[in-house]
């Protein structure tokens, strides 16, 4: 049919709009900006601990911020209040009985057992970074859920360290 290539060129404008262009940061949910997609680019190409290249203090600033607004959400206004207060959150394996994981915001997952139990992994700390940049109070509200609600997930991904570290990818 004529005039289908204007329909094909449309469509696929549309598309790349929603999908390709990121949003910029501190956009509110009522404006124009598009749809996020970052799991679909690289982002080995970014220095560690940043979100990418033209994000200012202000752009971090507010992101930090939205992530604190999201993890308190997450994790409710009790756990919030002792993860502010002690700098940690200890959860009990379902997996292996005497295990804890103790998570820290920014830093890798601390495995502790209890006296006599012998640890899963010979190494004491899980290394699990995002995909892509994320401000570390956002992320760990991502780990405090995958540890709680789906640890065989964990396990399977997480790579054992022998001490601990920043991760690699938050900001």
């Amino acid at each position: 049919m004529a005039g289908d290539g204007g329909w094909w060129a449309g469509l696929r404008d549309r598309w790349d709009a929603l999908f390709e262009a990121p949003a910029r940061p501190g956009g509110d949910a009522g404006s124009d900006a598009v749809l996020e997609l970052p799991w679909r680019h690289r982002w080995d190409h970014l220095p560690k601990r940043s979100a990418g290249f033209g994000f200012t203090a202000r752009d971090y600033r507010l992101a930090r911020r939205r992530a604190e607004e999201v993890a308190r959400a997450t994790l409710g206004d009790a756990l919030w209040a002792r993860l502010r207060r002690d700098g940690y959150l200890d959860l009990p394996s379902q997996r292996f009985p005497g295990v804890t994981y103790r998570l820290r915001v920014g830093q890798r997952i601390e495995v502790r057992c209890a006296p006599g139990v012998s640890p899963p992994w010979r190494r004491p700390y899980l290394c699990i970074n995002p995909t892509y940049p994320l401000p570390e109070a956002e992320f760990f509200a991502h780990l405090y859920l995958y540890v709680r609600d789906r640890e065989d997930e964990v396990i399977r991904v997480a790579a054992p360290q022998p001490y601990d570290q920043a991760l690699g990818r938050t900001f």
